[in-house]
Order: C-alpha cells, then structure tokens, then sequence
C-alpha cells in the first residue's frame, strides 16, 4: 500500500453482476450508467473506456432528437 489514508484513494468502483440462468452481464460504472453483454472483454472494454458510451440517457434523447440543447 502507499501509506495514504484510505479516504485518499480512487473512489472509481465498476460492478459487473451476472444475471442467473443466461448468460447476460450487467455492468454499473461508477458514473452510473449501465451496460449488458454476453461477451467480459466487451463489458471491460466499456467500463474502462469512460466517459465514452457513458453519457447520460437525457443527453442521448435530446441528440436523437436533433436537439442541440
């Protein structure tokens, strides 16, 4: 360890759940967003690459919409 308190470390926690009976990853960034997919290297793939595919979902309705608010 570095000897700093642990208040001091990265608060960066990335949750990856298993859903029973398929074969279906559910992941939460620390940001809040989620992702499924049945493939773990595209999930890590998706949490390490934050912020891109992590924007919120108002932002993603307003851009599908054409809004440029």
């Amino acid at each position: 360890m570095s000897g700093r308190p642990l208040s001091d470390l990265p608060r960066e926690i990335y949750r990856i759940a298993w859903l029973p009976g398929t074969d279906v990853l559910h992941g939460t960034c620390h940001c809040g967003r989620e992702h499924s997919s049945q493939d773990p290297i595209e999930m890590w793939d998706w949490m390490l690459a934050h912020p891109q595919g992590h924007e919120p979902r108002a932002d993603r309705t307003d851009q599908a919409r054409g809004s440029s608010s």
